[in-house]
């Protein structure tokens, strides 16, 4: 019998092998082909990095200025998100073509870079990138040397920045950093000065974040002092049962660098603050087992006020927190690597707070008594350390101590209707806060485009210089006309001829120039329309950089799509039989691998 469905399986595999055949459908068994890669050369390549480089440019460039319009990014959770963030329009941009995408992801790059640096000016990053570029490849499709063109633009580039850096004016007063934020927000002034407002209160050493708000204005909360992220040990030391916190007044503070575990070892601190009636508060490693059964029941029964709290941080970032807060209550942290034990501390080791506020998750610590000199000379020792530091993370921490030292928190809620209302307005928020702070770290220029082709005027003397070759002369010109292009689109894009004003900005001469949103020309300076040099610098460097390297470009390698071999689709395997009887075959049409289902034995 066996014999007989063999013979009978093999002469259906061969006739339907035959039609397969006969319809003109591979037999072959279909398989992944390995990919390879590609490469394109010269011209071609160029031109292709240039389409990429155009089409994200464009889609960028619409943000740019005070008439600047919105651009709506599709996301694939959530409501689509509205912008007028230029680095966040370039992040969404990718292209199934694998060269276009190749310029679209170097210009991003460019976004990216001088939105980490500098903060804001990425639509303008962005447009000088592809000027560069675009005028580059047409001077090499001419027949330049594409490395004397780099050589000129990286010369009119550092001439360009040098010149800008000596424009730069200082910022003083709340009332030029609000209309530094107000610029970078698109011309908002409620943004502007609510920024002002924030850093007034915190300094610029304060830190000021920015959150989702939840109702329709914005809000701006200030924490003066020191305020930590850890809160009290045991629900048992809440005072204020309504709020669920801790308040004291006047409170001594015992600062521990180890764990308190014994309850005997504060004894002796804890008695004075009784006989004395001031609250304390203990900010430790931890306070475990005895001491904090201790602790407790001296609050419960005893009516003692007391509260102990973990210190914030791990490792040598607690102990730099404790040293912190040490100096700025004038107490003494209580560490084995000074020398000092708990059990033979006395009253002298505290410090006082005029107001300390404890809750489940964080602790404000308010008008320590620790010497102004001594706050000062700490800061300042932060400051150096924050100059010597490579380490993203180790900044970021020493900032924050910084900031808790030396000014204080400040958070904006920004509010609005909707969510994607609310996410566009902190867009315009974040960028407005990194302007502010550019602005205070570098300096001022005017707004507008107009310090760009001020600085570019420093450019015409290179143009009679004999030692330069005319190569490096077309790479001077490019940049110069690059320098046209921010003032030239915000004219653009306020319904103007860009030509026009940019000619008649250039005769305005001084800190004159074109005012987007009144429609007229104006003292930039006055008229409070102004740039940090910083973004505006950083963003012609990183613009250059990018534009020239791709302006080098001689040839591009992108990997090739997977190809899948045509013919019938893989059939089904067998399916189980009953007993000894194997699976059934593949039905009709499908390749011979898997028509070939083998029958089980009986």
């Amino acid at each position: 019998m066996r014999s007989a469905l063999k013979g009978n399986m093999q002469r259906t595999a061969a006739l339907s092998l035959s039609r397969a055949v006969a319809r003109g459908r591979s037999v072959v068994p279909s398989r992944g082909m390995a990919s390879g890669k590609d490469i394109v050369f010269g011209v071609d390549a160029r031109a292709k990095l240039l389409v990429g480089v155009d089409k994200l440019a464009e889609a960028v460039k619409v943000t740019l200025g005070p008439k600047g319009r919105t651009v709506i990014l599709d996301q694939s959770y959530g409501a689509p998100r509205i912008t007028k963030d230029g680095v966040s329009v370039a992040k969404e941009i990718e292209f199934k073509d694998r060269y276009i995408n190749l310029g679209a992801q170097l210009v991003r790059s460019v976004a990216n870079k001088t939105n980490d640096v500098a903060g804001d000016g990425t639509t303008s990053a962005t447009i000088l990138t592809r000027s560069i570029f675009r005028e580059g490849c047409k001077a090499v499709a001419a027949g330049m040397n594409p490395t004397d063109v780099r050589r000129g633009i990286e010369m009119s580039v550092k001439l360009v920045t040098d010149e800008l850096q000596k424009m730069a004016v200082k910022v003083e007063g709340t009332e030029r950093i609000g209309q530094v934020a107000t610029i970078s927000a698109n011309g908002e002034t409620a943004v502007g000065n609510l920024l002002a407002e924030a850093m007034e209160k915190v300094t610029k050493d304060g830190v000021i974040t920015i959150q989702d708000g939840k109702t329709m204005v914005d809000e701006l909360e200030c924490v003066e002092g020191m305020k930590f992220d850890r809160g009290y040990i045991s629900p048992y030391f809440i005072t204020d049962a309504k709020t669920q916190k801790c308040e004291f007044e006047d409170a001594a503070v015992l600062l521990v660098e180890g764990k308190i575990s014994a309850f005997q070892h504060v004894f002796q601190i804890l008695d004075h603050c009784a006989k004395q009636t001031k609250p304390l508060v203990v900010i430790a490693e931890d306070v475990e087992s005895d001491a904090l059964a201790g602790f407790i029941v001296n609050k419960l029964r005893g009516g003692l006020k007391v509260v102990c709290v973990k210190a914030p941080g791990f490792g040598d970032n607690r102990k730099s927190n404790l040293q912190d807060m040490a100096i700025l209550t004038g107490a003494q942290l209580i560490s084995e690597d000074l020398g000092l034990k708990l059990d033979k501390a006395d009253a002298s080791v505290l410090g006082k707070v005029k107001k300390v506020v404890v809750s489940k998750d964080d602790t404000v610590l308010l008008d320590g008594a620790g010497s102004s000199d001594a706050i000062k000379d700490r800061c300042e020792q932060i400051r150096g350390s924050l100059e010597a530091t490579q380490s993203d993370y180790e900044k970021e921490k020493l900032q924050e101590r910084l900031a808790k030292l030396a000014g204080g928190v400040a958070v904006i809620k920004v509010g609005g209707s909707s969510e994607v209302e609310v996410g566009e307005r902190k867009d315009r928020f974040v960028d407005a806060l990194n302007a502010t702070r550019a602005a205070v770290e570098e300096g001022i220029v005017p707004g507008g485009g107009v310090a760009l082709l001020r600085a570019s005027e420093v450019l015409a003397p290179l143009m009679a210089d004999t030692a330069m070759n005319q190569d490096m002369k077309t790479g001077v010109k490019i940049v110069q006309k690059a320098c046209e292009e921010p003032c030239f689109l915000i004219a653009q894009n306020a319904g103007v001829e860009g030509a026009v004003i940019v000619q008649k900005v250039r005769e305005a001469g001084g800190t004159k120039g074109y005012n987007a949103y009144t429609d007229e020309m104006v003292d930039m300076m006055d008229a409070g329309i102004i740039d940090p040099v910083k973004v505006v610098r950083v963003g012609l460097q990183d613009a250059a950089s990018v534009a020239t390297m791709m302006t080098t470009t001689e040839a591009m390698v992108v990997q090739l799509p997977e190809e899948k071999a045509e013919g019938g689709a893989g059939g089904m395997g067998g399916m189980g039989g009953m007993g000894g009887m194997g699976g059934m075959g593949g039905m009709g049409g499908m390749d011979m691998a898997s028509m070939m289902g083998g029958m089980g034995g009986m």
